[in-house]
């Protein structure tokens, strides 16, 4: 298993390190909390409360905008977690929290994605990459048809389809509700990570990538950088620092350019 972090391989944190991986575990896992109770009062709210009156339709939209991007929340959370940056040196806390985001996620399973997620790390932008399309290194659907059946298989569908069958007959859900509000957002946040996480960072251009990470950063802003994709978009820093949680990816970002 590739370690997250060169100062995460001892068993415990040195005393003088202590105070600063407690902090690091608070926000984490504060900011985790608040990404997880938006996701569900949205959820809820969306597949069994909204009604599509005429102010309903109009704030449709901006419910689609902000559970997609609340998914991609789930996401990097579970992301963290599974480099143990969540939770530095608490191994069954980033396990649990990355297995709970992943499952509200899209029914993944942490424990399957994090052997790949490791292999995209040890071989990034290369033919042994899960996430890389050798085949297609800079056509954009192709390669995100690869990424997609690579991390979505019958076992999540298989998950979501009894899920959705037990909202629509069981709990009385409005299937549009359920589709629109649900079902939509969970796409296109897989078309967001794909785009901001995976193909702008890793694609192939004429100018060769710095280094063995195979990876590149944006120049977005800091509050572009979260609305894309919480910082993912940082991604260089990301490779070189794997360690490093989202929330403290701009200030790497900036450490990197200085």
């Amino acid at each position: 298993m590739v370690s997250a972090d060169p100062e995460n391989t001892d068993p415990a944190p040195s005393a003088r390190k202590a105070d600063h991986y407690a902090r690091q575990t608070a926000i984490g896992l504060l900011l985790a909390v608040l990404v997880i109770t938006a996701w569900a009062c949205l959820h809820v709210y969306g597949v069994f409360i909204h009604r599509w009156t005429t102010a309903g339709i109009a704030v449709a939209p901006f419910l689609i905008a902000a559970q997609c991007w609340l998914n991609v929340g789930l996401f990097i959370v579970a992301h963290d977690a599974m480099h143990g940056s969540l939770a530095p040196f608490r191994p069954a806390v980033n396990r649990w929290v990355g297995r709970i985001c992943l499952a509200l996620y899209a029914g993944f399973s942490f424990d399957r994605l994090i052997g790949k997620h490791f292999d995209h790390h040890r071989h990034a932008g290369t033919p042994l990459d899960p996430d890389f399309d050798a085949n297609h290194p800079a056509a954009f659907w192709p390669w995100f048809l690869h990424f997609f059946r690579t991390y979505f298989g019958w076992r999540e569908f298989a998950v979501l389809s009894v899920l959705l069958a037990v909202y629509v007959f069981v709990l009385g859900a409005s299937p549009v509700n359920a589709l629109l509000l649900w079902g939509a957002p969970a796409i296109l946040s897989a078309l967001q990570l794909f785009t901001f996480g995976t193909y702008l960072p890793h694609r192939h251009e004429d100018a060769p990538f710095t280094d063995r990470h195979n990876a590149r950063s944006n120049n977005f802003p800091v509050w572009l950088s979260l609305l894309t994709c919480f910082h993912f978009g940082y991604h260089h820093e990301h490779h070189a620092q794997p360690g490093t949680p989202w929330w403290k990816l701009p200030q790497a970002r900036v450490s990197s350019r200085a």
